[in-house]
């Protein structure tokens, strides 16, 4: 009987999923960013940490694992091994390491169960406590983390020490002469499903989580290869893009999103180019790409992006078990993937990268 109803349900959810899982107001998107930025400036160590950033330090920034308790409803499952070898690879390498937001899966699980059965993430991450090496940012799905009154307590009990928790973090990166602000956030702010809404809560965590753990589906696909900019996205690059010596780094969607474009998006504009050089081959290469995916979004995307100082994470909950995440490193920001090799184990892959210095010409 599972297995019919996965069959017959597993892509009209999905699809719910995706359709009602975030209403993002672009004026509401938009006061929360720049209130936020503000208060980070003016009060650095309140919302937010400010930091002096060298542009040869090294940064990683993982957000969306959604820790959860193991059972079926646990998208973080899968994603374990990867995420486990790139934490070790990080620390070895003395990366600073940035969880931004969704951490933990708080609305499906109670935090009792998700401490217990991630231990072994937690001490990966401990590791780069202990180097004063990490900072945790909360989001919409770990939310606990701000508001409940034995949060600080808990999060001490977890790693051993104590532990602030921030909404944001702004990197201040000296650059020719300038300086580069890097604004890193959860990115839930300002959508009307997700920034504490009750109601969202109480869906996820009584409809959706038991009826995910019984059909046992995860509808994190890999976006970074099929889907065109999500309406959320679009509308935190339309703030960015307003915005002067600024990149804006968020997680929330699930959608990896380089220098403002998703990956089929750069693709069109693959197409595009070698359509106007007459190439042939490649024409029919690209076209080859497009057939093979699942397309998702408008067919005819925009792609007139004048500003390539948009940045998403993606997650660490694929439900293939890859991660996505953005790393800050020699000078260069890039969008990484690390995959699940059945004979040499998790391997880090560059999937985007570019010159910090560039985001300054924007």
């Amino acid at each position: 009987m599972r297995k019919l109803l996965q069959k017959l349900l597993t892509g009209p959810i999905i699809r719910l999923a995706n359709k009602y899982s975030s209403r993002p107001d672009e004026q509401r998107v938009h006061e929360a960013l720049t209130t936020l930025f503000n208060k980070i400036r003016k009060e650095p160590g309140k919302r937010g940490q400010l930091i002096e950033f060298d542009p040869s330090s090294k940064l990683i920034i993982f957000s969306d694992q959604h820790k959860g308790n193991r059972n079926y409803s646990d998208d973080f499952a899968l994603s374990e091994k990867n995420y486990l070898a790139a934490l070790r690879y990080y620390n070895e390498q003395d990366y600073l390491f940035c969880s931004l937001g969704d951490s933990e899966e708080l609305w499906k699980n109670t935090l009792i169960g998700v401490v217990k059965n991630n231990k072994e993430t937690f001490e990966h991450e401990k590791l780069f406590l202990e180097r004063n090496a990490f900072i945790k940012i909360f989001g919409n799905h770990d939310l606990y983390w701000d508001n409940d009154p034995l949060a600080a307590f808990t999060l001490e009990k977890v790693y051993g020490q104590k532990i602030r928790i921030y909404e944001g973090v702004i990197l201040q990166i000296p650059l020719k002469d300038q300086l580069l602000s890097v604004f890193m956030t959860h990115g839930h702010q300002g959508d009307l499903q997700s920034d504490g809404n009750w109601f969202s809560k109480w869906f996820v965590s009584n409809i959706w989580g038991p009826l995910q753990a019984y059909l046992r589906i995860n509808p994190n696909t890999p976006a970074y290869d099929s889907q065109l900019k999500s309406a959320h996205n679009a509308i935190m690059y339309e703030w960015t893009a307003k915005q002067s010596g600024l990149a804006l780094i968020t997680g929330h969607t699930h959608q990896p999103v380089f220098n403002s474009l998703t990956h089929l998006e750069r693709t069109y504009i693959r197409l595009e180019a070698a359509k106007e050089k007459g190439d042939q081959a490649q024409i029919q290469k690209i076209e080859a790409e497009l057939a093979a995916g699942k397309i998702s979004g408008d067919t005819s995307p925009r792609l007139n992006y004048s500003k390539n100082t948009y940045f998403n994470t993606g997650c660490c909950c694929f439900n293939d078990g890859d991660i996505t995440g953005i790393e800050l490193e020699g000078g260069k920001i890039k969008l990484i993937k690390w995959k699940f090799n059945p004979e040499s184990g998790p391997i880090r892959i560059v999937l985007e990268e570019a010159e910090l210095e560039h985001l300054l010409e924007a």
